[in-house]
């Protein structure tokens, strides 16, 4: 029987996609082959039900091959996957970063023990892996992992763990490598970015390893934030903002609500006024900032009014882009516990602030019209601006460069040049 490379599925966030590519690496030096690999996403229950679905499927398509599954959502509910009768191996958050996890799987798989998930709260530390980025691009290098906090309505600390960061140096020569293999952007990723170097030898903020970056590794054109807790940013990370034209002006933040008592709820260590403050203190240093935001729709105890102040909230933090999530329970947090939203007026909100999201992008976008942007060639025919807009080019362009264009309209959701 021929023996086929693994093929790798992933669900959920940029940092799963990020230590996708190097299981992909550890699979490929194992030998690993005839198997499917599905990296879960636990963030909502949604999530885990789209992460078995997609299970089913890759059995159905792939019937001979071996299917492991980790993950999220494989960490924090091994024994749902366990229980599927598609999955031959459940391996948790940990193991799945470890080299010989896939070697025991390339060499052993009948005989390895079928669920290998260990207490994810034990781990201390986080291993800064070296890959090579997605496509020609783009690189995303992983600087941290783990939460300390406890957000009531998120399962995520129990599927990362606590808060680690990966050493400044480590991060530095992996960027170095990057920009030496041709790379003209790096995103910095991680679950909870802004706490980077708490558990570092003097407490070290992200600014530092921002301002750090940009000083040791001056051949790289292009950095990027990926989310961000805007409460937690630091005055170093503030004067980079201002200073540091390699950093691009776009940033994601982690705002969930616009109201106080729900904020509060959440357990947030934010109130709507620090985010509107920090959003306004930020467009002051970087006038050509922009900003996106994680925004929960319909959690537990939210009023129609409560509701509003996340819609007002949009305008007062001019908002681009929203990244809008409908509440679901997750089981065994304490928001599950709260007197619950009815699905329907979930849904409704969920698709005002969707609508709401749409006319601000377009707004954002239209602004754009006549104006010179940098864009970093994603495909020969798509790019995005500095800002991360989306820009379609009239003539195909070279992969990976950063090229000079004006914008002359839009089409939907993209500029055009």
């Amino acid at each position: 029987m021929d023996r086929t490379a693994p093929k790798f599925t992933t669900l959920g966030c940029r940092l799963n996609a990020y230590e996708t590519e190097a299981m992909r690496e550890m699979a490929a030096t194992a030998g690993l082959s005839d198997a499917v690999i599905v990296n879960t996403c636990a963030v909502t229950s949604e999530a885990v039900r789209k992460s078995q679905k997609e299970i089913r499927r890759l059995r159905r398509e792939n019937p001979n091959a071996r299917v492991i599954v980790t993950g999220c959502a494989a960490q924090t509910e091994p024994e749902r996957f366990s229980q599927m009768n598609e999955v031959d191996l459940v391996l948790g958050n940990t193991e799945k970063m470890a080299p010989e996890t896939w070697q025991k799987a390339a060499d052993f798989i009948g005989e390895v023990e079928r669920v290998q998930v260990d207490d994810i709260m034990s781990v201390t530390e986080t291993a800064g892996h070296l890959i090579d980025g997605f496509g020609r691009h783009r690189a995303y290098v992983q600087v941290q992992n783990g939460c300390d906090h406890r957000c009531t309505f998120c399962i995520i600390p129990f599927g990362r763990g606590n808060s680690r960061s990966v050493a400044a140096g480590v991060v530095v020569d992996q960027i170095k490598r990057l920009v030496d293999r041709g790379f003209n952007e790096v995103v910095l990723t991680g679950v909870d970015l802004t706490s980077w170097g708490a558990d570092l030898p003097g407490e070290p903020k992200l600014g530092d390893l921002v301002r750090r970056i940009l000083k040791l590794v001056p051949d790289l054109p292009r950095l990027r934030i990926s989310s961000i807790d805007s409460i937690e940013v630091d005055n170093a990370l503030l004067e980079a903002i201002a200073t540091e034209n390699r950093l691009m002006p776009h940033l994601h933040l982690s705002l969930q609500a616009g109201d106080d008592l729900i904020l509060k709820r959440m357990k947030r260590r934010h109130l709507r006024d620090d985010a509107i403050r920090f959003c306004e203190d930020a467009r002051t240093l970087r006038p050509d900032i922009t900003f996106g935001a994680d925004i929960i729709a319909g959690f537990p105890t939210e009023t129609a009014e409560m509701f509003e102040n996340s819609i007002r909230l949009v305008k007062d933090c001019d908002l681009t882009w929203l990244h809008v999530f409908p509440y679901s329970p997750r089981p065994g947090t304490p928001a599950a516990r709260m007197p619950q939203v009815d699905g329907k007026t979930i849904k409704s909100r969920a698709a005002k602030l969707r609508a709401l999201g749409d006319k601000a992008a377009v707004e954002h976008l239209d602004g754009q019209i006549g104006k010179n942007h940098k864009v970093l060639v994603e495909t020969p025919n798509i790019g995005r601006t500095e800002q991360f807009a989306e820009v379609e080019f009239s003539a195909p362009q070279p992969e990976g460069q950063i090229v000079s264009v004006d914008i002359l309209g839009r089409t939907g959701t993209r500029l055009s040049a």
